[in-house]
């Protein structure tokens, strides 16, 4: 029985006085069944003296008269038992401990009001940023399309030059043509008019009057020169379509090589053509690739055009090439892969599907020159039941349906680089968006059981 009070005052700590926070001295249970300390309730209660109520610190119920205290002998005796559990230990007063935890808790209130302050230094400061950038973002909307404005009008100042050009040139060319016609035609009555006076003439049955008219008939004035007609049919103004098609031109070339500097990496994203949706989509960007033997491991054995890689049990009589993989069953394609193309792998076992830089280090080295274990190859893990990407040896898992054939999408200048399951339909299983700094070459990696296989499918 005395353990099992010992136990209680351990773990309830009624062995503590709750007015001074320390173990009970002389211990006193006052009606209500509370304890404290003798010294420290009769100090309580003096004050009450006045009041004639005396109440109970904790629960506050009332007394009266005032209780008289007797020296709960029992709990002194668990009290100095308790003592005994912690001697030889490092004790303090709880009002000791308290004043030091205290101080702790102060030192942890400020650190935790300085980091607070620092947050909101740096919340404000982000906050600047989104202003900032917003800011400049506004002004550079605002400041393009003054200039594009600037540039329309310009174009359109131009171009009403041009009409005002082409039309005053026009009625300066009328008119001369105009007058010169009218000169023709005035020629052309006067010669009518001289024919038909020596028609006249040229009947008439008297002799000396034939004589004394045909000198002043027959002579006739300047014809009007046929030099000075110059007809060009539909050429006039050839020269100006010519030289507004240069400045044309000009103003294309420009806009594509200045571009770039605008934002050449998210430009170059919005003007590239949107991925396609539908495997048809897919295959129109299809591109025929084929094994490179100078690559293959000695253990791969390439067939069906060099489109297919066989892992046999024997290596094979290789030549050797500098561009021979030594350390991985792995092989890479011939073709170097830029723009848009998409191609298919049908794989029977565990393979790895991947895209490499060409300078992929090829013998020694070993992770080095493994798919997806450094920063120049990014490789698609197809297990059994499950897929892994892989990039620099960091392994990311991927979620998907099986299935034997993996399609890949590669669209270099925009960065992106995808991996499908394909089957019946084709679903996403990894997209990858960064920047390509050279061509890119296909790649295959077979685990290394006898018989697995890995084959470039015939798109078209």
């Amino acid at each position: 029985m005395a353990q099992q009070g010992f136990q209680l005052v351990h773990e309830t700590g009624c062995g503590c006085c709750s007015i001074c926070l320390d173990s009970l001295k002389d211990p006193v249970t006052i009606p209500c069944g509370h304890s404290y300390c003798m010294k420290c309730i009769k100090s309580f209660w003096d004050k009450d003296d006045e009041k004639e109520v005396y109440s109970c610190p904790q629960c506050r119920k009332s007394f009266t008269p005032r209780p008289v205290l007797v020296k709960n002998t029992m709990l002194a005796d668990l009290v100095e038992e308790l003592k005994k559990e912690h001697k030889g230990h490092d004790t303090v007063s709880a009002a000791a401990e308290r004043t030091e935890r205290q101080r702790e808790l102060e030192g942890s209130r400020l650190n935790i009001q300085q980091r607070i302050q620092d947050r909101e230094k740096e919340v404000k400061l982000l906050q600047q940023e989104v202003e900032a950038v917003n800011g400049s973002a506004d002004k550079a909307v605002e400041d393009s399309e003054k200039m594009f404005t600037e540039l329309i009008h310009l174009m359109e100042k131009r171009s009403s030059d041009v009409k005002q050009q082409v039309r005053y040139q026009q009625k300066s060319e009328v008119s001369r043509v105009k007058e010169l016609q009218e000169k023709l035609e005035q020629e052309m009555a006067e010669l009518k008019r001289r024919d038909a006076e020596l028609k006249l003439l040229s009947h008439t049955e008297d002799h000396n009057q034939f004589l004394h008219s045909y000198p002043s008939l027959s002579a006739l004035s300047e014809p009007t020169h046929s030099s000075s007609i110059n007809i060009r049919p539909l050429s006039y103004f050839e020269d100006v379509t010519a030289a507004l098609s240069a400045v044309r031109d000009k103003l294309q070339d420009v806009l594509r090589e200045e571009w770039t500097n605008v934002s050449p990496t998210e430009v170059d994203v919005l003007l590239s053509a949107a991925d396609p949706t539908t495997r048809a989509g897919f295959l129109k960007c299809s591109q025929e690739i084929t094994l490179d033997p100078n690559t293959a491991y000695t253990r791969l054995v390439l067939s069906e055009g060099s489109r297919k890689a066989t892992f046999m049990k024997q290596h094979q009589s290789y030549s050797s090439h500098p561009d021979r993989f030594t350390e991985w069953p792995q092989v890479m394609s011939r073709e170097s892969l830029t723009g848009r193309c998409y191609w298919e792998v049908e794989r029977r076992g565990g393979a790895v599907v991947a895209v490499t830089y060409k300078n992929i280090i090829r013998a020694g080295g070993v992770y080095e020159s493994l798919f997806g274990y450094n920063d120049k190859s990014w490789a698609l893990i197809c297990e059994q039941n499950s897929y892994t990407f892989s990039y620099n040896s960091i392994i990311t898992p991927v979620s998907g349906p099986q299935s034997s054939r993996v399609g890949v999408y590669l669209d270099h200048r925009a960065g992106i680089l995808s991996f499908y399951s394909v089957s019946e339909t084709m679903t996403l299983l990894h997209r990858v968006q960064t920047t390509f700094t050279q061509p890119l070459h296909a790649g295959v990696l077979l685990y290394c059981y006898h018989g697995t296989t890995a084959e470039l499918c015939k798109l078209k």
